[in-house]
């Protein structure tokens, strides 16, 4: 058997969620920025994705920290990837910060209104690429963005576009069309140029081959090789999330234990079907020594 960290994406967000966590790593983290990192963490700031994204990354990795016990796997929800790759040994804390820096402002300058993204429970994938295809224009350009399930997908585009499909959506029995708090479309090809910015900046960072199994979020399965870790951290901005795939993928090869680290407990709620027969857990508001036991549990089974 084996553990699984899991990293949640933009929409998690809470304010005051680094005031929870251990100072060490928020004094690090300010300290390579060059800014108080606390400055990030409140409801103003998160108008601005580039705070959004810098928070997710640091209470993911300070968190972590607090586990001791290792994992097998970890994989990271679209921005959730870049603290499962530091977690995994592949991209140093300080050069993810400098880069998930560069990522918030490349995607907000790209789009600073009138887009975001919407999720949509009730539906399952076919019918809502159907709704798609019906509104979708170079006008007005919406997009599948993230397969968070077997009947919840999120879409990205233009906000005239998005209601015009959650009108659609709740039409075709839909439970539930609602708008993200994610001020950018990501996960579609509307960032592909900020993509390509973010690659350049990429090729000056040294990676190293990942210490533990590195799930890509993207392709729902492990990488390895470290050119194809660049080009998944750098382009998974505007490449469709597959998160069923990936939770399915991790427990096909034999996750039994799926942690969800802070902000929330958004993705615990996603792998519960999934992981029936296993143990599925999120950081908040669960006790420190009972997460480092079940590590130290799947750990044993497998030695």
């Amino acid at each position: 058997m084996s553990s699984l960290l899991v990293f949640p994406g933009q929409g998690a967000q809470q304010p005051g969620m680094l005031q929870r966590l251990p100072r060490e790593t928020v004094n690090e983290a300010s300290e390579i920025l060059g800014e108080d990192a606390l400055l990030l963490d409140c409801a103003e700031a998160f108008k601005t994705t580039r705070a959004v994204q810098l928070c997710l990354l640091i209470a993911g990795v300070a968190a972590s920290r607090q586990l001791l016990e290792p994992a097998d796997y970890v994989a990271g929800l679209s921005i959730g990837a870049y603290p499962a790759a530091v977690v995994a040994g592949a991209l140093s804390f300080s050069d993810a910060l400098h880069l998930v820096s560069l990522r918030g402002e490349l995607m907000q300058q790209a789009y600073p209104q009138g887009y975001g993204m919407t999720a949509i429970i009730g539906l399952d994938l076919s019918t809502v690429e159907d709704l798609l295809a019906q509104v979708h224009s170079i006008e007005s350009p919406v997009y599948l963005a993230n397969i968070n399930a077997d009947n919840q997908v999120v879409i990205a585009g233009s906000d005239e576009a998005m209601k015009a499909v959650a009108k659609l959506a709740k039409s075709r029995g839909a439970g539930l069309a609602k708008r993200l708090a994610v001020s950018v479309p990501s996960h579609c090809p509307l960032l592909d140029a900020p993509a390509k910015t973010l690659a350049e900046a990429f090729a000056k960072v040294t990676l190293k081959t990942p210490t533990m199994g590195y799930l890509s979020g993207s392709r729902a399965r492990p990488i390895v090789n470290i050119e194809a870790l660049r080009d998944d951290l750098a382009f998974n901005m505007c490449r469709v999330v597959d998160w069923r795939g990936t939770v399915q993928s991790a427990y096909e090869r034999g996750v039994r234990l799926h942690i969800e680290l802070p902000p929330g407990a958004v993705l615990t709620g996603l792998a519960r079907r999934v992981f029936e027969p296993g143990t599925v857990i999120a950081f908040d508001g669960a006790r420190l020594d009972t997460l480092q036991a079940l590590l130290r549990e799947e750990g044993s089974r497998q030695s």
